[in-house]
Protein backbone atom coordinates (compact mmCIF):
# COMPACT_ATOMS: atom_id res chain seq x y z
CA UNK A 1 0.00 0.00 0.00
CA UNK A 2 1.10 3.66 -0.23
CA UNK A 3 2.14 4.97 2.23
CA UNK A 4 3.90 1.93 4.19
CA UNK A 5 7.57 3.54 4.25
CA UNK A 6 5.41 6.65 6.00
CA UNK A 7 3.71 4.26 8.50
CA UNK A 8 6.80 2.53 9.19
CA UNK A 9 8.78 5.51 10.24
CA UNK A 10 5.73 7.67 12.21
CA UNK A 11 5.59 4.15 14.09
CA UNK A 12 8.83 4.51 14.94
CA UNK A 13 9.13 8.22 15.97
CA UNK A 14 5.66 8.01 17.91
CA UNK A 15 6.11 4.64 19.79
CA UNK A 16 9.51 6.59 20.71
CA UNK A 17 7.53 9.60 22.79
CA UNK A 18 4.46 7.75 23.73
CA UNK A 19 6.42 5.83 26.12
CA UNK A 20 7.74 8.87 28.07
CA UNK A 21 6.34 9.93 31.10
CA UNK A 22 6.59 13.43 30.97
CA UNK A 23 6.60 15.54 27.35
CA UNK A 24 9.33 18.31 27.45
CA UNK A 25 10.22 20.29 24.49
CA UNK A 26 13.46 17.92 23.92
CA UNK A 27 12.07 15.07 23.21
CA UNK A 28 9.04 16.74 21.23
CA UNK A 29 11.48 18.31 19.18
CA UNK A 30 13.08 14.68 18.76
CA UNK A 31 9.86 12.82 17.78
CA UNK A 32 8.66 16.30 14.90
CA UNK A 33 12.70 15.44 13.83
CA UNK A 34 11.27 11.91 12.80
CA UNK A 35 8.25 13.07 11.50
CA UNK A 36 9.72 15.57 9.44
CA UNK A 37 12.23 13.31 7.66
CA UNK A 38 9.48 10.65 7.25
CA UNK A 39 6.96 12.79 5.52
CA UNK A 40 9.64 14.39 3.45
CA UNK A 41 10.67 10.58 2.46
CA UNK A 42 7.31 9.70 1.50
CA UNK A 43 7.01 12.94 -1.22
CA UNK A 44 5.03 15.27 1.19
CA UNK A 45 5.23 18.97 -0.44
CA UNK A 46 7.95 20.66 1.98
CA UNK A 47 5.32 23.28 2.65
CA UNK A 48 3.04 20.81 4.10
CA UNK A 49 5.76 19.25 5.96
CA UNK A 50 6.14 22.56 7.76
CA UNK A 51 2.84 23.63 8.01
CA UNK A 52 1.86 20.63 9.57
CA UNK A 53 4.85 20.45 12.17
CA UNK A 54 4.49 24.01 13.24
CA UNK A 55 0.19 22.82 13.67
CA UNK A 56 1.29 19.68 15.77
CA UNK A 57 4.13 22.22 18.00
CA UNK A 58 1.36 24.70 18.98
CA UNK A 59 -1.28 21.72 19.64
CA UNK A 60 1.29 20.07 21.42
CA UNK A 61 2.47 22.54 23.76
CA UNK A 62 -0.59 23.09 25.37
CA UNK A 63 -2.38 22.82 28.66
CA UNK A 64 -3.97 19.84 28.32
CA UNK A 65 -1.10 18.17 26.66
CA UNK A 66 1.33 19.09 29.17
CA UNK A 67 -1.06 17.95 32.11
CA UNK A 68 -2.00 14.96 30.87
CA UNK A 69 -1.54 11.44 32.47
CA UNK A 70 -0.27 10.51 29.15
CA UNK A 71 1.68 13.15 27.39
CA UNK A 72 2.92 11.14 24.60
CA UNK A 73 -0.95 9.46 23.88
CA UNK A 74 -2.26 13.02 23.34
CA UNK A 75 0.97 13.90 21.09
CA UNK A 76 0.44 10.55 19.03
CA UNK A 77 -4.06 11.81 18.79
CA UNK A 78 -2.90 15.58 17.40
CA UNK A 79 -0.48 13.48 15.18
CA UNK A 80 -3.65 11.38 14.00
CA UNK A 81 -5.77 13.88 13.35
CA UNK A 82 -3.53 16.59 12.35
CA UNK A 83 -2.98 13.21 9.35
CA UNK A 84 -6.68 13.51 9.36
CA UNK A 85 -6.87 17.32 8.41
CA UNK A 86 -4.38 16.84 5.48
CA UNK A 87 -6.65 14.31 4.03
CA UNK A 88 -9.71 15.78 4.27
CA UNK A 89 -11.10 15.53 7.19
CA UNK A 90 -14.69 13.79 5.69
CA UNK A 91 -15.30 11.32 3.32
CA UNK A 92 -16.93 13.18 0.67
CA UNK A 93 -19.29 11.17 -0.82
CA UNK A 94 -21.53 11.62 -4.23
CA UNK A 95 -24.20 13.20 -3.62
CA UNK A 96 -26.79 11.68 -5.67
CA UNK A 97 -30.38 13.90 -6.88
CA UNK A 98 -33.48 12.99 -5.42
CA UNK A 99 -35.04 13.56 -9.02
CA UNK A 100 -33.70 13.01 -12.25
CA UNK A 101 -30.03 12.11 -13.64
CA UNK A 102 -26.78 12.25 -11.41
CA UNK A 103 -24.03 12.76 -13.93
CA UNK A 104 -20.74 12.26 -13.10
CA UNK A 105 -17.76 12.74 -15.65
CA UNK A 106 -14.09 11.61 -15.01
CA UNK A 107 -11.41 13.37 -16.53
CA UNK A 108 -7.35 12.53 -16.82
CA UNK A 109 -4.22 11.57 -18.27
CA UNK A 110 -3.66 8.66 -20.34
CA UNK A 111 -2.76 5.22 -18.25
CA UNK A 112 -4.22 6.35 -15.15
CA UNK A 113 -6.62 3.78 -15.21
CA UNK A 114 -9.71 5.97 -15.75
CA UNK A 115 -11.62 3.94 -18.23
CA UNK A 116 -11.00 1.00 -15.18
CA UNK A 117 -12.02 3.13 -12.50
CA UNK A 118 -15.27 4.23 -13.80
CA UNK A 119 -16.08 0.35 -13.90
CA UNK A 120 -15.15 0.06 -10.51
CA UNK A 121 -17.20 3.02 -9.63
CA UNK A 122 -20.31 2.25 -11.50
CA UNK A 123 -20.40 -1.48 -9.69
CA UNK A 124 -19.91 0.08 -6.05
CA UNK A 125 -23.00 2.49 -7.21
CA UNK A 126 -24.72 -0.78 -8.54
CA UNK A 127 -23.96 -2.91 -5.43
CA UNK A 128 -23.87 -0.55 -2.16
CA UNK A 129 -26.43 2.62 -3.35
CA UNK A 130 -28.53 0.42 -6.12
CA UNK A 131 -28.14 3.01 -9.18
CA UNK A 132 -29.44 2.26 -12.71
CA UNK A 133 -26.11 3.76 -13.97
CA UNK A 134 -25.06 4.26 -17.60
CA UNK A 135 -21.59 4.52 -18.97
CA UNK A 136 -20.99 6.78 -21.69
CA UNK A 137 -18.17 5.93 -23.83
CA UNK A 138 -16.85 9.71 -24.79
CA UNK A 139 -13.07 8.17 -25.54
CA UNK A 140 -13.40 8.53 -29.01
CA UNK A 141 -9.45 8.92 -29.92
CA UNK A 142 -8.57 5.23 -28.16
CA UNK A 143 -10.26 2.83 -29.67
CA UNK A 144 -9.40 0.22 -27.16
CA UNK A 145 -11.04 2.06 -24.62
CA UNK A 146 -14.65 2.16 -25.56
CA UNK A 147 -13.84 -1.72 -26.08
CA UNK A 148 -12.68 -2.10 -22.55
CA UNK A 149 -15.69 0.07 -21.57
CA UNK A 150 -17.84 -2.49 -23.06
CA UNK A 151 -16.88 -5.63 -21.54
CA UNK A 152 -15.82 -3.93 -18.24
CA UNK A 153 -19.89 -3.30 -18.56
CA UNK A 154 -20.77 -6.51 -19.61
CA UNK A 155 -19.12 -8.06 -16.26
CA UNK A 156 -20.53 -5.48 -14.28
CA UNK A 157 -24.35 -5.39 -15.56
CA UNK A 158 -24.33 -2.14 -16.60
CA UNK A 159 -25.43 -0.61 -19.64
CA UNK A 160 -22.54 1.00 -22.05
CA UNK A 161 -23.65 3.88 -24.57
CA UNK A 162 -21.41 4.49 -27.66
CA UNK A 163 -21.56 5.83 -31.22
CA UNK A 164 -17.89 4.01 -32.01
CA UNK A 165 -14.93 5.91 -32.76
CA UNK A 166 -16.56 8.00 -35.83
CA UNK A 167 -18.46 10.19 -34.05
CA UNK A 168 -16.94 13.17 -32.06
CA UNK A 169 -17.11 12.99 -28.34
CA UNK A 170 -19.48 15.59 -27.44
CA UNK A 171 -21.86 14.13 -30.19
CA UNK A 172 -21.53 10.69 -28.22
CA UNK A 173 -22.50 12.63 -25.06
CA UNK A 174 -25.58 14.87 -26.03
CA UNK A 175 -27.10 11.57 -27.95
CA UNK A 176 -26.14 9.07 -24.40
CA UNK A 177 -27.97 11.49 -22.41
CA UNK A 178 -31.11 12.17 -24.54
CA UNK A 179 -30.92 8.01 -24.11
CA UNK A 180 -30.28 7.95 -20.21
CA UNK A 181 -33.41 10.27 -19.92
CA UNK A 182 -35.68 8.44 -22.13
CA UNK A 183 -34.55 5.12 -20.21
CA UNK A 184 -34.91 6.04 -17.10
CA UNK A 185 -31.49 5.81 -15.90
CA UNK A 186 -30.59 7.98 -13.00
CA UNK A 187 -26.83 7.87 -13.51
CA UNK A 188 -24.66 8.51 -15.89
CA UNK A 189 -20.47 8.41 -15.93
CA UNK A 190 -18.90 9.88 -19.04
CA UNK A 191 -15.41 8.15 -19.64
CA UNK A 192 -13.82 11.12 -21.51
CA UNK A 193 -10.58 10.68 -23.54
CA UNK A 194 -7.28 11.20 -22.08
CA UNK A 195 -3.96 12.69 -23.19
CA UNK A 196 -0.01 11.71 -22.03
CA UNK A 197 0.69 14.76 -21.08
CA UNK A 198 -2.03 17.93 -20.43
CA UNK A 199 -2.90 20.13 -23.38
CA UNK A 200 -5.06 22.27 -25.09
CA UNK A 201 -6.89 19.66 -27.66
CA UNK A 202 -7.46 17.91 -24.90
CA UNK A 203 -8.70 20.62 -22.37
CA UNK A 204 -10.84 22.03 -25.12
CA UNK A 205 -13.43 18.97 -25.63
CA UNK A 206 -13.69 18.49 -21.76
CA UNK A 207 -14.74 22.04 -21.25
CA UNK A 208 -16.77 21.74 -24.47
CA UNK A 209 -18.44 18.42 -22.58
CA UNK A 210 -18.67 19.90 -19.28
CA UNK A 211 -20.59 23.39 -20.88
CA UNK A 212 -23.01 20.51 -22.24
CA UNK A 213 -24.20 18.41 -19.61
CA UNK A 214 -22.96 20.53 -16.34
CA UNK A 215 -21.95 17.60 -14.47
CA UNK A 216 -22.96 16.95 -10.76
CA UNK A 217 -19.01 15.54 -10.19
CA UNK A 218 -16.54 15.83 -12.22
CA UNK A 219 -13.21 13.39 -10.61
CA UNK A 220 -9.81 13.64 -11.71
CA UNK A 221 -8.47 9.72 -12.41
CA UNK A 222 -4.38 10.00 -11.06
CA UNK A 223 -2.02 7.41 -10.53
CA UNK A 224 -0.52 7.05 -6.66
CA UNK A 225 2.68 5.71 -8.28
CA UNK A 226 3.19 9.25 -10.09
CA UNK A 227 3.69 10.91 -6.03
CA UNK A 228 4.23 14.94 -6.13
CA UNK A 229 2.98 14.91 -10.27
CA UNK A 230 -0.50 14.26 -8.88
CA UNK A 231 -0.68 18.07 -7.35
CA UNK A 232 0.62 19.29 -10.40
CA UNK A 233 -1.77 17.16 -12.85
CA UNK A 234 -4.48 18.11 -10.43
CA UNK A 235 -3.62 21.86 -10.69
CA UNK A 236 -3.80 22.39 -14.41
CA UNK A 237 -7.15 20.38 -14.37
CA UNK A 238 -8.71 22.37 -11.58
CA UNK A 239 -8.01 25.26 -13.52
CA UNK A 240 -9.78 24.21 -16.54
CA UNK A 241 -12.95 22.65 -14.96
CA UNK A 242 -14.50 22.48 -11.18
CA UNK A 243 -12.97 19.23 -9.97
CA UNK A 244 -15.11 17.82 -7.31
CA UNK A 245 -12.31 15.17 -6.54
CA UNK A 246 -10.07 12.71 -6.72
CA UNK A 247 -9.92 9.29 -7.86
CA UNK A 248 -6.23 7.69 -6.60
CA UNK A 249 -5.28 4.13 -8.70
CA UNK A 250 -3.15 1.79 -7.61
CA UNK A 251 -2.81 3.06 -4.16
CA UNK A 252 -1.56 -1.11 -3.37
CA UNK A 253 1.71 -0.56 -5.03
CA UNK A 254 5.25 0.96 -3.82
CA UNK A 255 4.48 4.27 -4.05
CA UNK A 256 5.75 6.53 -1.34
CA UNK A 257 2.17 8.48 -0.75
CA UNK A 258 3.14 11.83 -0.56
CA UNK A 259 1.32 13.18 -3.37
CA UNK A 260 -1.95 12.39 -2.01
CA UNK A 261 -1.04 13.71 1.84
CA UNK A 262 -0.89 17.09 -0.31
CA UNK A 263 -2.81 17.38 -3.05
CA UNK A 264 -6.08 18.54 -0.29
CA UNK A 265 -4.25 20.78 1.05
CA UNK A 266 -2.68 22.72 -1.87
CA UNK A 267 -5.48 22.38 -4.44
CA UNK A 268 -8.92 21.86 -1.87
CA UNK A 269 -9.81 18.72 -3.75
CA UNK A 270 -10.36 15.55 -1.63
CA UNK A 271 -10.10 12.43 -2.74
CA UNK A 272 -13.08 10.19 -2.92
CA UNK A 273 -11.75 6.74 -4.57
CA UNK A 274 -9.01 4.86 -4.30
CA UNK A 275 -8.24 1.64 -6.11
CA UNK A 276 -6.43 -0.82 -4.29
CA UNK A 277 -6.35 -3.95 -6.58
CA UNK A 278 -6.75 -4.59 -10.81
CA UNK A 279 -9.95 -6.97 -9.83
CA UNK A 280 -13.53 -4.76 -10.54
CA UNK A 281 -13.94 -5.05 -7.01
CA UNK A 282 -11.00 -3.16 -5.82
CA UNK A 283 -12.02 -0.19 -5.48
CA UNK A 284 -13.59 2.22 -2.25
CA UNK A 285 -15.02 5.15 -1.06
CA UNK A 286 -11.95 6.85 0.70
CA UNK A 287 -12.22 7.47 4.72
CA UNK A 288 -9.45 10.16 5.48
CA UNK A 289 -9.66 9.00 9.39
CA UNK A 290 -9.67 5.44 8.12
CA UNK A 291 -6.01 5.92 6.50
CA UNK A 292 -5.11 8.04 9.30
CA UNK A 293 -5.47 5.06 11.89
CA UNK A 294 -3.57 3.18 9.24
CA UNK A 295 -0.85 5.03 8.76
CA UNK A 296 -0.36 5.19 12.29
CA UNK A 297 -0.32 1.52 12.59
CA UNK A 298 -3.93 1.97 14.38
CA UNK A 299 -5.67 -0.71 11.84
CA UNK A 300 -9.13 -0.52 10.23
CA UNK A 301 -11.29 -2.50 12.26
CA UNK A 302 -14.40 -1.15 10.40
CA UNK A 303 -13.51 -1.65 6.95
CA UNK A 304 -11.89 -5.16 7.61
CA UNK A 305 -15.69 -5.74 8.65
CA UNK A 306 -17.18 -4.43 5.88
CA UNK A 307 -14.61 -6.30 3.29
CA UNK A 308 -15.81 -9.18 5.16
CA UNK A 309 -19.21 -8.85 4.87
CA UNK A 310 -18.56 -7.85 1.22
CA UNK A 311 -16.38 -11.10 0.42
CA UNK A 312 -17.32 -13.51 2.69
CA UNK A 313 -21.02 -16.00 2.58
CA UNK A 314 -22.42 -14.50 5.74
CA UNK A 315 -24.79 -17.52 5.37
CA UNK A 316 -22.61 -20.16 4.87
CA UNK A 317 -20.45 -18.80 8.05
CA UNK A 318 -23.92 -19.07 9.90
CA UNK A 319 -24.54 -22.43 9.95
CA UNK A 320 -20.62 -23.31 10.50
CA UNK A 321 -21.03 -21.24 13.73
CA UNK A 322 -23.98 -23.45 14.47
CA UNK A 323 -22.09 -26.79 13.43
CA UNK A 324 -19.70 -25.79 15.96
CA UNK A 325 -21.65 -25.00 18.70
CA UNK A 326 -23.59 -28.15 18.13
CA UNK A 327 -19.97 -30.19 18.28
CA UNK A 328 -20.38 -31.28 14.40
CA UNK A 329 -17.35 -29.55 13.04
CA UNK A 330 -15.50 -31.09 10.04
CA UNK A 331 -12.72 -31.54 7.84
CA UNK A 332 -14.96 -29.72 5.71
CA UNK A 333 -15.79 -26.50 7.59
CA UNK A 334 -11.99 -26.19 7.61
CA UNK A 335 -11.76 -26.36 3.85
CA UNK A 336 -14.53 -23.66 4.00
CA UNK A 337 -13.23 -21.45 6.37
CA UNK A 338 -9.53 -21.42 4.49
CA UNK A 339 -11.73 -20.47 1.10
CA UNK A 340 -13.72 -17.50 2.94
CA UNK A 341 -9.84 -16.77 4.43
CA UNK A 342 -8.77 -16.49 0.88
CA UNK A 343 -11.27 -14.06 -0.12
CA UNK A 344 -10.12 -11.63 1.95
CA UNK A 345 -7.28 -11.06 -0.22
CA UNK A 346 -3.04 -10.86 1.09
CA UNK A 347 -2.56 -12.04 4.31
CA UNK A 348 -0.21 -8.96 4.71
CA UNK A 349 -3.32 -6.87 3.72
CA UNK A 350 -5.59 -8.16 6.71
CA UNK A 351 -2.84 -7.90 9.58
CA UNK A 352 -1.83 -4.22 8.38
CA UNK A 353 -5.95 -3.35 9.41
CA UNK A 354 -5.79 -4.87 12.61
CA UNK A 355 -4.79 -2.52 15.64
CA UNK A 356 -0.78 -2.90 16.26
CA UNK A 357 -0.38 -5.21 14.03
CA UNK A 358 0.88 -3.67 11.19
CA UNK A 359 4.68 -3.56 11.69
CA UNK A 360 4.36 -7.68 11.58
CA UNK A 361 3.03 -7.38 7.85
CA UNK A 362 6.56 -6.95 6.37
CA UNK A 363 7.74 -10.22 8.19
CA UNK A 364 5.08 -12.33 6.55
CA UNK A 365 6.25 -14.46 3.93
CA UNK A 366 3.04 -14.38 1.63
CA UNK A 367 4.11 -16.84 -0.73
CA UNK A 368 4.82 -19.27 2.06
CA UNK A 369 1.64 -18.63 3.72
CA UNK A 370 0.10 -19.45 0.26
CA UNK A 371 1.47 -22.46 0.26
CA UNK A 372 1.07 -23.94 3.12
CA UNK A 373 -2.57 -23.09 2.91
CA UNK A 374 -2.59 -25.05 -0.86
CA UNK A 375 -1.30 -27.58 0.85
CA UNK A 376 -4.09 -27.96 3.18
CA UNK A 377 -6.90 -27.51 1.18
CA UNK A 378 -5.05 -30.36 -1.03
CA UNK A 379 -5.05 -32.50 1.66
CA UNK A 380 -8.63 -32.36 2.95
CA UNK A 381 -9.91 -32.33 -1.09
CA UNK A 382 -7.73 -35.72 -1.64
CA UNK A 383 -9.93 -37.35 1.78
CA UNK A 384 -12.84 -38.91 1.29
CA UNK A 385 -16.76 -37.45 2.88
CA UNK A 386 -16.34 -40.28 5.25
CA UNK A 387 -12.53 -39.46 6.16
CA UNK A 388 -13.58 -35.48 6.38
CA UNK A 389 -16.27 -36.21 8.77
CA UNK A 390 -14.65 -38.84 10.86
CA UNK A 391 -10.19 -37.40 10.48
CA UNK A 392 -10.25 -39.06 13.80
CA UNK A 393 -10.62 -42.55 12.25
CA UNK A 394 -8.28 -42.25 9.41
CA UNK A 395 -5.31 -45.22 9.19
CA UNK A 396 -2.31 -45.99 8.31
CA UNK A 397 -3.12 -46.58 4.84
CA UNK A 398 -5.64 -43.98 4.32
CA UNK A 399 -3.28 -41.14 5.48
CA UNK A 400 -0.72 -42.49 2.59
CA UNK A 401 -3.46 -42.35 -0.30
CA UNK A 402 -4.12 -39.13 0.92
CA UNK A 403 -0.39 -37.69 0.78
CA UNK A 404 0.07 -39.41 -2.21
CA UNK A 405 -3.22 -37.77 -3.83
CA UNK A 406 -2.14 -33.98 -2.21
CA UNK A 407 1.73 -34.33 -2.80
CA UNK A 408 2.11 -34.32 0.76
CA UNK A 409 3.83 -36.30 3.20
CA UNK A 410 2.33 -38.37 5.97
CA UNK A 411 3.66 -35.99 8.32
CA UNK A 412 1.74 -33.64 6.66
CA UNK A 413 -1.25 -35.38 6.96
CA UNK A 414 -0.71 -36.82 10.94
CA UNK A 415 0.08 -32.73 11.45
CA UNK A 416 -3.47 -31.34 10.12
CA UNK A 417 -5.26 -34.16 11.85
CA UNK A 418 -3.70 -32.83 15.17
CA UNK A 419 -4.24 -29.27 14.48
CA UNK A 420 -7.64 -30.00 13.98
CA UNK A 421 -8.50 -32.65 16.63
CA UNK A 422 -7.56 -29.58 18.63
CA UNK A 423 -9.56 -26.70 17.30
CA UNK A 424 -12.46 -29.71 17.88
CA UNK A 425 -11.77 -30.03 21.25
CA UNK A 426 -11.95 -26.15 21.63
CA UNK A 427 -15.01 -25.84 19.59
CA UNK A 428 -17.10 -28.58 22.16
CA UNK A 429 -15.87 -26.90 24.90
CA UNK A 430 -17.22 -23.39 23.96
CA UNK A 431 -20.51 -25.51 22.78
CA UNK A 432 -21.02 -27.18 25.94
CA UNK A 433 -20.18 -23.84 28.19
CA UNK A 434 -22.87 -21.85 26.31
CA UNK A 435 -25.27 -24.52 26.91
CA UNK A 436 -24.88 -24.71 30.17
CA UNK A 437 -24.03 -20.93 30.52
CA UNK A 438 -20.62 -20.85 31.62
CA UNK A 439 -19.40 -18.96 28.36
CA UNK A 440 -18.35 -15.69 29.65
CA UNK A 441 -15.64 -12.93 28.35
CA UNK A 442 -13.21 -14.55 30.91
CA UNK A 443 -13.26 -18.35 30.08
CA UNK A 444 -13.11 -16.74 26.15
CA UNK A 445 -10.23 -14.81 27.15
CA UNK A 446 -8.84 -17.71 28.91
CA UNK A 447 -9.06 -20.51 26.64
CA UNK A 448 -7.55 -17.56 23.83
CA UNK A 449 -4.48 -17.18 26.11
CA UNK A 450 -3.99 -21.35 25.97
CA UNK A 451 -4.16 -21.88 22.30
CA UNK A 452 -1.22 -21.08 20.31
CA UNK A 453 -3.11 -21.56 16.56
CA UNK A 454 -4.20 -18.28 14.92
CA UNK A 455 -6.52 -20.53 13.36
CA UNK A 456 -8.55 -21.18 16.29
CA UNK A 457 -8.03 -18.31 17.40
CA UNK A 458 -10.50 -17.19 14.38
CA UNK A 459 -12.68 -19.84 15.25
CA UNK A 460 -13.22 -18.71 18.86
CA UNK A 461 -13.90 -15.21 17.54
CA UNK A 462 -16.15 -16.05 15.66
CA UNK A 463 -18.33 -17.81 18.36
CA UNK A 464 -17.59 -14.01 20.16
CA UNK A 465 -19.00 -12.16 17.65
CA UNK A 466 -22.10 -14.72 16.82
CA UNK A 467 -22.72 -15.02 21.01
CA UNK A 468 -22.85 -11.08 21.00
CA UNK A 469 -20.97 -8.61 23.28
CA UNK A 470 -21.67 -8.54 26.94
CA UNK A 471 -20.32 -9.97 30.40
CA UNK A 472 -22.33 -13.53 29.91
CA UNK A 473 -23.04 -14.78 26.71
CA UNK A 474 -26.98 -15.84 26.07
Amino acid sequence: MAFDSLSERLNTAMRNVAGKGKLTDANMEDMLKEVRLALLEADVNYRIVKQFLEEIREKARGEDVLNSVEPGQMLVKIVHDQIVELLGKDEQEIQFKEDGITTIMLVGLQGTGKTTSVGKIAKIFKDKKERKSLLIAADVIRPAAIDQLQTLGREIGVEVFTLGTGTPAIEAVRKGMEYASKNGFDTVLIDTAGRLHIDEELMDELKQINALVHPDEILLTVDAMTGQDIVNVAQAFNEALPLTGLVVTKFDGDSRGGGVLSVKKITGVPVKFVGEGEKIEDMGVFYPDRMADRILGMGDIVSLVEKAQEKMDMEETEKMAERMMNGQFSMDDMLKQFEQIERLGPLSGIVKMLPGMSQYAPMLDEAKAGDAMKHTKAIIQSMTPYERKYPQRIRGTMKKRIAKGSGTTVNDVNKLINQFNKMKKAMDQIGSMAKNGSFTEESLEKMMDNMQNPQQMQQLQQMQYRQGKGKRFR
